[in-house]
């Protein structure tokens, strides 16, 4: 079975947000607000999960606060968290729910250069199998750090709150009524994702994902 498309340069983003536009005035509209949309692209790997796990829950601008932290102190590399005591860990900003999601993460034995060649659906199940991912923090990974183009992370916040303003909905969708909405955007929901993050940025005047 295939991985689909991998989104690997900003005119992979362009394409998908062309495809998108045409499709949806909606999208469209979004789109002459924000411009060019970003990459987001990450390397993969233990550091990119962690930051994913990192920013599970809290805001933008305290998740960097504290992925500063832990870079300062080299604790952001698989090999010195399992040398760190709880006391350093914690000492950067963790809570203890963290900490132990950060032993699990260093302790487990994921191939990460052997997850690029699976499918969407395995990755995900890959990643939930270690304490402390669920499937946002799996499907975040495999938007940017895979690269993954047909993957939406319908259980994010500013996502949601951002499909409520640019359709004019009543409510803030719960999850599974995103993921439904969701399907009518494939196979490009990542850069989907991308749009309604960059539009929430626009109308919230600040970032809903790092």
């Amino acid at each position: 079975m295939s991985i689909g498309r991998i989104i690997e340069t900003d005119a992979d983003v362009a394409e998908g947000a062309a495809w998108l536009a045409a499709r949806n005035e909606r999208f469209r509209a979004a789109l002459e607000q924000t411009g060019p949309l970003p990459l987001r692209r990450n390397g993969d790997g233990f550091e990119a999960l962690l930051s994913a796990i990192i920013g599970q829950q809290v805001s933008t601008a305290s998740a960097s606060a504290i992925w500063t932290r832990l870079e300062a102190a080299g604790l952001h590399q698989r090999d010195r968290v399992l040398a760190a005591s709880d006391a350093d860990i914690l000492g950067c900003g963790l809570s203890r729910p963290k900490l132990r999601y950060t032993r699990a993460l260093a302790e487990s034995e994921l191939d990460y250069s052997a997850l690029r060649g699976v499918v969407d659906a395995d990755v995900i199940a890959a990643l939930c199998r270690i304490t402390g991912i669920g499937r946002w923090t799996a499907e975040v990974y495999a938007l940017t750090s895979l690269g993954r183009a047909d993957v939406f992370p319908s259980g994010d916040l500013a996502l949601q709150e951002a499909a409520k303003l640019l359709f004019d909905l009543e409510t803030r969708p719960s999850e599974k009524a995103m993921a439904a909405m969701a399907t009518e955007w494939s196979p490009w929901r990542a850069v989907a994702a991308r749009l309604l993050w960059a539009y929430y940025r626009v109308a919230k005047k600040r970032e809903g994902i790092r």
